[in-house]
């Protein structure tokens, strides 16, 4: 794992000092790669490459980059992992090709050299961001993994193109301005992340997951904006195409020969996801995901696998014991941390420097903490992320399948029916949840601020509306530019429960779990790795029936039957938690003070930024009790702190930004 910069020069406004600066934007990514840094630069062409080295594969002078191609034909700067790269360099051998060292960059730049980048990345099954400079066709290649797991920023200055891991090194380049996107702030604000086509900054885009950009340098004059930039980018691979060709393809098989496969699969991605030249260990909250992942890791190594929690002392939101019973059954080396909640509380300063963009999953503290822990000992760690988007775990799953035939019906129907659960008292609310067979452990979804989301979901005019009003944070606008509605807008499945799974991979996943995990890792110099997410695994989902994924009422189905082949169910069978934090109480007592200054009346009108009075309601209800106004506030404040914190960037900027886009 390690950072990756790079600046293609417009011909006409070539200056080596913006070259140079190729030096203090990789500098800004030290943390993703502690181990080394190196450039390369060709001053005629205008172009230059950094990279900060976290060694994985091959710890020798011969894996580090920019590495040249054995032709000198190709440059990349690589940030990730081939997790085939063995077989791929077999065959390769096989073929003529000879290798002075034993890292898979050096694999992938000789594949890309016989049969292109595009058919290289087809071949490739990994994690990455890449930039890739051809000299004998003067372009630059920018392209990134099938499921977004290592983040790409692209900007277009009036001088160059410039690329990032991260959104900090972009901002060292010396005509890049920084410049807030008002409608990038209303996403934000609506969904406490920000969607892959947006971005904090004007002027800056992300290749998508799956997406490659080239850019032909005599032609760069002429892509004069982001527009023209982004108008360029293709897929390579993509997720909406392996959905629909998975429904269309279902796999055959009784239920015990689909536990089989999945087993095989899972198993065969985290083999591929052990092999490093380093420590390797694994997160271990307790829940069906980890510790699946847990469960395979070991019955593949022959020592104890490393196993890290922690928890904050507070029952409802610590799972330290479940995942210190899985462990003990699985005989891993376990390590758990118990944090006092001011422990928690004292990283909340430094979130807005780690994400670079603003970021509200409250998750993030533990996440961050977990990372650190697990620092200690180890440079891998693998994760459970991805279990939930790829087999079904989430409420909204469980809950499409119950009211699919509902939310299929016409509009009129459907806004009866929002209004008719809005309606309800407590008492016939139960009666409807007991009557859709809703179980207990979900019932709570249609209690207090609950029963608002589930009507406010019920009356959604399409399948991306519905998504939409499921996953954001509130009803509540506040700001003075409206979110895009038409952003993340996907071609319907036909099908309830893969239409909210195909946008969660699409978006939640890239957006929000998969940016909170790189980012909290990355932090500490520490490598995630998520087999769950291994597109074996992600094409054989696609083509599993509903019923593998949600039934009797559960999420997962098909991975329980996994789990339970390691496990005792007994301790894998409980409500589904998540890494929450008690973010609610916290903003009631220990953080009021920091919460109130941050959004005073008086900062929020002079910022211009926000509605300072729906902000200010908000936050009065919420310390009445009248509302749990928690997940919203905790978007707000973390736009806030990340104002403060974010480089160059002051009040009176941000006022001019606002006015101008009214």
């Amino acid at each position: 794992m390690c950072g990756i910069t790079g600046i293609l020069q417009t011909l006409h406004a070539a200056r080596s000092a913006d070259l140079a600066a190729i030096g203090p934007m990789t500098a800004r990514l030290r943390h993703r790669g502690p181990d080394a840094d190196g450039f390369w630069c060709d001053r005629e062409a205008g172009i230059a490459f950094g990279h900060r080295r976290l060694a994985i594969i091959d710890l020798t002078d011969a894996g580090r980059q920019p590495m040249l191609s054995r032709s000198g034909r190709f440059v990349i700067t690589f940030n990730g992992e081939i997790y085939n790269y063995k077989s791929l360099r077999r065959g390769l051998e096989r073929e003529g090709q000879h290798f002075t060292g034993n890292s898979d960059t050096e694999v992938l730049l000789a594949m890309v050299e016989r049969w292109g980048l595009e058919a290289a990345l087809q071949r490739s099954n990994g994690m990455f961001a890449i930039g890739l400079w051809d000299r004998r066709n003067r372009k630059l290649h920018l392209a990134r993994d099938r499921m977004g797991k290592k983040p790409l920023y692209v900007a277009r200055t009036p001088s160059a193109v410039v690329f990032a891991s991260e959104l900090k090194a972009i901002a060292a380049f010396p005509d890049f301005r920084q410049e807030i996107d008002p409608h990038a702030v209303a996403e934000f604000l609506t969904r406490g992340w920000l969607p892959e086509d947006h971005c904090i900054w004007r002027g800056v885009f992300k290749i998508p997951p799956g997406g490659v950009l080239s850019i032909d340098a005599d032609d760069l004059s002429a892509l004069r904006d982001t527009a023209a930039l982004r108008a360029r980018a293709r897929s390579w691979w993509s997720l909406l195409d392996v959905a629909q060709t998975g429904r269309a393809e279902p796999a055959a098989g009784d239920d015990r020969q689909l536990a089989s496969r999945a087993h095989d699969l899972l198993q065969a991605a985290v083999a591929d996801r052990m092999v490093a030249d380093v420590p390797i260990g694994l997160f271990l909250s307790g829940g069906i995901d980890s510790s699946t992942v847990v469960a395979l890791m070991q019955s593949q190594s022959s020592r104890p696998v490393r196993t890290y929690t922690i928890g904050f002392g507070e029952r409802t939101f610590d799972e330290t014991a479940n995942a210190a019973a899985v462990a003990r059954h699985l005989g891993t080396s376990h390590t758990e941390l118990r944090l006092t909640p001011a422990e928690a509380r004292a990283v909340i300063p430094e979130l807005p420097t780690v994400w670079d963009e603003p970021f509200a999953d409250e998750s993030q503290i533990p996440t961050l903490l977990l990372s650190r822990l697990a620092r200690r000992e180890v440079t891998v760690a693998l994760s459970g992320d991805g279990g939930d988007e790829c087999f079904g775990g989430y409420s909204r799953h469980v809950l499409s399948v119950r009211l699919a035939a509902l939310l299929n019906a016409n509009r009129s129907l459907r806004t009866m029916a929002a209004t008719g659960v809005a309606l309800l008292g407590r008492g016939l609310r139960e009666s409807v949840a007991d009557a859709l067979r809703i179980p207990d452990r979900l019932q709570r979804m249609i209690h207090g601020d609950r029963i608002n989301r589930l009507a406010d979901v019920i009356g959604g005019n399409d399948v991306d509306e519905m998504y939409r009003r499921s996953t954001r944070l509130s009803e509540l606008r506040l700001t003075r530019v409206q979110a895009d509605a038409g952003s993340g807008s996907v071609p319907p499945l036909n099908d309830l429960l893969s239409d909210f799974i195909v946008r969660d991979m699409l978006q939640y996943l890239p957006s929000d779990i998969l940016v909170k995990l790189d980012r909290a890792s990355m932090a500490t110099s520490l490598e995630a790795r998520c087999p769950i997410l291994d597109p074996r695994i992600v094409e054989f989902c696609w083509t599993l029936p509903n019923s593998a994924k949600v039934r009797h009422g559960q999420g997962k189905w098909l991975l329980r039957e996994v789990l339970g082949r390691h496990l005792p169910r007994h301790l894998f069978e409980r409500p589904k938690q998540g890494f929450d934090v008690p973010i609610g109480a916290w903003l009631k007592g220990p953080l009021r003070s920091w919460a109130s200054d941050l959004i005073s009346e008086s900062r929020l009108r002079n910022q211009h930024l926000l509605d300072a009075t729906q902000v200010q309601d908000c936050w009065l209800q919420h310390l009445s009790g009248r509302r749990d106004h928690s997940r919203t506030l905790w978007a707000v404040l973390m736009l806030q702190s990340w104002l403060e914190t974010s480089v160059g960037y002051g009040t009176s900027q941000t006022t001019d930004v606002m006015e101008a886009a009214q």
